[in-house]
């Protein structure tokens, strides 16, 4: 273990020191594994884990192109993973979910797989290059049954370019490689300011639709 790595476990501890422990133990195979599990749980930060790799890698633990690949690898494999958990659940299985959510109908569900249908392979692609719907992203290419082949070639290159990105910038960056996690975070928020605005116009509007239609059935009766 090179004195720097030594000195940012130290001093970093908690999750970030036991990302750097692996990577140093592992290189590449770890640092995969992690990115991994970062799919599966999205709550694990990519901005941290990929920078960090990048970092590990200027400290001579590993090569940079061997970090972009097993990154890349491990993306994939969690990515695979998710896509089966869609399939699994299938679509009769979310539209009996959506029977079941208030404000939600089963032409909602509908029209979402139509416009997935048309729009997947897109979606696939920049979807593994905006946070939180990384991972996510997976599964309606699962419950649509997108084609494999076509799912995991829009998945690797799309993760081969978010992977890049951030592992080549904590090389780079080195000591400083805490600062992709400032901006990554930014976008992050920005990312979740929108889902938060489109879900709160989506409940609005279908109450105030809720409300016409009882009113227009009120009308009716009367």
């Amino acid at each position: 273990m090179s004195a720097t790595v030594a000195a940012a476990q130290e001093a970093s501890g908690g999750f970030t020191g036991w990302v750097i422990s692996v990577m140093e133990a592992l290189g590449g195979p770890g640092a995969g594994l992690i990115v991994a599990l970062e799919n599966l749980f999205p709550p694990i930060p990519s901005e941290v884990i990929l920078p960090l790799a990048g970092f590990t890698a200027s400290q001579g633990n590993m090569s940079l192109v061997g970090a972009i690949l097993w990154t890349t690898l491990g993306s994939v494999s969690g990515a695979v993973l998710l896509y089966y958990l869609g399939a699994l659940l299938g679509r009769e299985r979310i539209r009996a979910i959506a029977r079941r959510l208030p404000l939600v109908k089963v032409e909602d569900v509908e029209r979402t797989e139509r416009w997935f249908d048309r729009h997947g392979r897109a979606t696939v692609f920049f979807g593994r290059m905006i946070p939180i719907f990384r991972s996510l992203i997976s599964i309606p290419a699962g419950v649509t049954r997108m084609s494999m082949p076509l799912f995991l070639l829009f998945t690797t290159f799309g993760s081969l370019i978010w992977n890049t990105v951030l592992v080549v910038a904590g090389y780079l960056l080195g000591e400083s490689w805490h600062l992709v996690e400032g901006y990554v975070g930014a976008f992050q928020k920005v990312v979740v300011a929108v889902v938060v605005l489109a879900v709160g116009y989506f409940v609005v509007s279908r109450l105030l639709r809720l409300r016409r239609e009882r009113r227009a059935e009120g009308a009716g009766d009367g």
